[in-house]
């Protein structure tokens, strides 16, 4: 089982990987940083890490802080050779947004509260959903492209009234409060979004 870094400042989910030409860190937001958000960073730190990706990713919340992971997330991710265990959540602040070179939000909501706490992130913030969707249609990032640039791309004829409301097609359903089943199911999920993602932010090269 991988073990991810204690709780600190920077969060239980983040990893320091091989050098790269990218800059800042991936912010993984959900609501309550105990479920979705700490599955998701873990998740895509270790599809980094396999890339050789040196990108710190953290986890956050729209709430208040101070929590641990939910029994059911420990577990699911533990299936899945990771453990969160030592994770605290808390709030996502506008230096996380600021210095992130990409926020993903796991629902439309929060990628509002991320744009509605710092603005300027609206070209780097996306859900996690919604990015992956898009960059399968504009296509994996080319050798020497910059992360901002090939977001900039991604996000051809995107329009902020989008975030309203919510959808299945951007949303990672929530499993908190329900079946131990539904965190198995969120996890795999997210499993499968984090590699698609990582294939096409930082495609392997022959």
């Amino acid at each position: 089982m991988a073990d991810l870094d204690p709780p600190g400042e920077l969060g239980a989910a983040e990893r320091r990987c091989a050098p790269d030409d990218d800059r800042g860190w991936i912010l993984v937001l959900c609501t309550g940083n105990v479920c979705r958000s700490p599955m998701a960073a873990a998740l895509l730190a270790r599809a980094l890490a396999a890339r050789d990706v040196n990108l710190l990713v953290r986890s956050a919340g729209t709430l208040p802080g101070g929590y641990p992971a939910l029994a059911d997330t420990v577990a699911a991710m533990a299936e899945r050779g990771l453990d969160i265990s030592r994770h605290v959540s808390r709030a996502a602040e506008p230096a996380d947004l600021s210095g992130a070179a990409l926020v993903l939000g796991m629902a439309r909501e929060n990628v509002r509260h991320a744009v509605v706490l710092e603005p300027a992130a609206w070209p780097r913030a996306f859900t996690l959903k919604e990015l992956v969707r898009r960059g399968g249609r504009t296509g994996p990032r080319p050798p020497g492209e910059p992360l901002a640039a090939w977001l900039g791309r991604v996000q051809d004829d995107r329009d902020r009234a989008a975030l309203l409301g919510s959808s299945e097609a951007d949303d990672v359903p929530d499993p908190a409060g329900g079946p131990r089943r539904a965190y198995a199911d969120t996890a795999a999920l997210l499993d499968r979004l984090t590699g698609q993602l990582a294939a096409l932010c930082w495609p392997l090269r022959d």
